[in-house]
């Protein structure tokens, strides 16, 4: 369907190349994160025989330093829009450095404190790439974040399947987790050039903030519209559950069910595979019927599909909770910025991003508690706490009232 609000020659300029160049290297960068949350450090959780609570603060100091450094990276994108390729290129670049250090790690303290690193390069990279595409897709805000998202599923897809088959020697050579990490420098530099270089002649469709002071108050503007207010509390709910499950399932296909290191990315990339289809087709809908209308039951159905992994048996009934779940799980963040998008009518789009993205600062301890509750008992239950949290998220998001999307609003004569 064509879209039905107009969007100027200049806006349109460049837009599709930058597209797919932001969403080439959200793939690149989470075939960096998935192969680390999915498959290194269980791997790593095993060699040093760490605890399910060493394992949740793990994930909580690289949610930490994530969550801050977003909110700072939301300023320069606001404040520096027209360099957003620069920005994009040092996140990939830093990423490449941390992961180089990763794999030097002998001990629990050490490697909490690479963590730490770890989780700067990644919270640099959303908030000016997804402020782009919205500035330069205003007629298709919710497709266009939903194909950056799709870029992230793909990379989600990419990076745990190609690490499990270096750890097993699918290629005919082993390499060590160690040395995995180490080469992990030289693609994230090539590719932080490439980018870069891609980027650099694209036309912003807003040269950003004026001054300190001018983004402080369109920031303390955007804090003060209530609908922005509960959609970074949904996030943040969202976020304990996803953290919960993120972190301790692949614990417990590697080892409550006993599968090998490249069975375990086999079945979370089925998730992925269900996520990169969802994704643009949800954002779609949601650009055409409203965010809510699709946002409700998709959060609902994914607290139930965390509750589901529970009671699951090992093999068919898993294996179908896992890939329906993908296809909720990667699409709902990229809604939940649409909406804020929707929310903020076009100011600070950067500075939007990092606030729901800082929102994830909240499931920053919820791997801790999930440890706990797995050395206590079962580390299935994490799925409980995580389907618990998702579920009052979306009682919440039941009564929150979203504004219309652009295009409703352009059906509907502007009222």
């Amino acid at each position: 369907m064509e879209s039905s609000i107009h969007v100027s020659e200049e806006i349109r300029r460049g837009r599709n190349k930058l597209a797919a160049t932001v969403v080439g290297g959200h793939a690149v960068k989470h075939i960096y994160n998935a192969a680390l949350q999915f498959i290194l450090l269980p791997v790593i959780k095993v060699s040093l025989s760490l605890t399910g609570t060493q394992l949740g603060a793990l994930s909580m100091s690289m949610r930490i330093t994530s969550g801050v450094t977003t909110m700072g990276a939301g300023y320069l994108g606001d404040r520096f829009a027209n360099h957003s390729g620069l920005m994009l290129a040092i996140s990939l670049g830093i990423l490449g450095v941390s992961f180089f250090l990763l794999g030097s790690v002998s001990n629990f303290w050490f490697l909490f404190a690479v963590m730490l690193l770890v989780g700067i390069g990644p919270s640099i990279y959303h908030p000016p790439a997804i402020a782009a595409l919205s500035r330069k897709f205003p007629d298709k805000r919710g497709f266009a974040i939903s194909l950056h998202g799709t870029g992230g599923s793909i990379g989600n897809l990419i990076g745990p399947v190609l690490v499990g088959a270096l750890l097993a020697g699918t290629f005919y050579f082993v390499m060590t987790w160690q040395n995995v990490l180490r080469f992990s420098l030289i693609p994230a530099v090539i590719f932080a050039v490439l980018i870069y270089v891609l980027m650099r002649n694209i036309p912003a469709a807003d040269e950003g903030t004026k001054s300190f002071n001018d983004y402080f108050s369109r920031l303390f503007f955007l804090v003060r519209k209530r609908a922005m207010i509960m959609l970074v509390l949904l996030t943040g709910l969202r976020s304990m559950g996803q953290s919960a499950i993120q972190t301790f399932l692949p614990v417990y296909l590697l080892e409550d069910l006993g599968y090998s290191e490249i069975v375990v990315p086999l079945y979370l990339a089925g998730a992925q595979a269900a996520g990169i289809v969802a994704q643009p087709i949800m954002g779609h809908l949601s650009d055409r019927y409203g965010r809510k209308v699709v946002l409700v039951p998709a959060v609902v159905a994914l607290g139930l599909l965390y509750l589901g992994l529970r009671f699951a048996d090992p093999g068919y009934q898993l294996i179908v909770i896992i890939l329906i779940m993908g296809s909720f799980q990667y699409s709902l963040h990229s809604i939940f910025i649409a909406s804020a998008m929707d929310v903020a009518q076009g100011e600070s789009q950067s500075t939007v991003v990092s606030l729901i993205y800082g929102a994830t600062f909240f499931g920053a301890f919820s791997p801790i508690v999930a440890g706990i509750i797995t050395d206590a008992t079962f580390t299935s239950n994490a799925f409980v706490y995580g389907g618990i949290m998702v579920l009052i998220s979306a009682l919440i998001l039941a009564v929150v009232k979203l504004p219309k999307t652009a295009n409703q609003l352009a059906e509907s004569g502007g009222s």
